[in-house]
This record gives structure tokens, sequence and C-alpha cells, in this order.
């Protein structure tokens, strides 16, 4: 790591509650990572701080998980997307004897 002028400091946001994983609902650190905050040097600060943003990524769903593939139709267009060519439906018969030319 890099040559440090400035402490880490604490990611504690001052909300201390365990959920169901024994995460702190505030900042998502470990029991013990709380405890041993002061004794830890910056590099393994910085790496408990890293632990947590994927803790929080993780809490929210934004990592990356293995969708099922969506077919055409139930993908959104975008509008960089060419437009799509309407094909004419030439299933049904068509009369038209009773147009004027």
């Amino acid at each position: 790591m890099q040559l440090e002028f400035f402490d880490v400091p604490s990611p504690c946001i001052g909300i201390c509650q365990s959920d169901d994983k024994g995460y702190c609902m505030g900042c998502l650190r470990t029991r013990e990572e709380r405890q041993q905050w002061i004794s830890l040097t910056s590099d393994d600060k910085q790496k408990v701080i890293k632990r947590c943003i994927q803790r929080k990524k993780r809490k929210e769903g934004k990592l990356k998980t293995k969708e099922p593939e969506l077919t055409a139709e139930q993908k959104q267009a975008s509008l960089f997307d060419p437009p799509a060519k309407n094909t004419l439906d030439t299933s049904k018969d068509l009369d038209f004897g009773d147009f004027e030319l």
C-alpha cells in the first residue's frame, strides 16, 4: 500500500446494532473488526473498509449475480438500438375487393 500520512478514520456512523448476520447495521463491520479497530494498522483498516463496501453491495443486491437471460420480448428497447423493422403479417387473408381504385 501507499505511505499513509493520516490515520484511516473509523467508518462508524453511530448506528451500533447488529443485524442477523452479526454485522453492524451502520458500518457493516463485524464485532471483532469494531473491537480491534484501534489496534489495526492503516493497511488493515483499509482492508476492513473494502470488506464493508463489499458487504453493503451484497446487502443491496448490487453484486453481479447470474441472472436468467431475457428474451427479445422481455428486454426493454434502448434509444440506441436500431429501429425494429415491421413486417407485414401475411397470415391473414385480405380482401381488397371492397376498395376503389
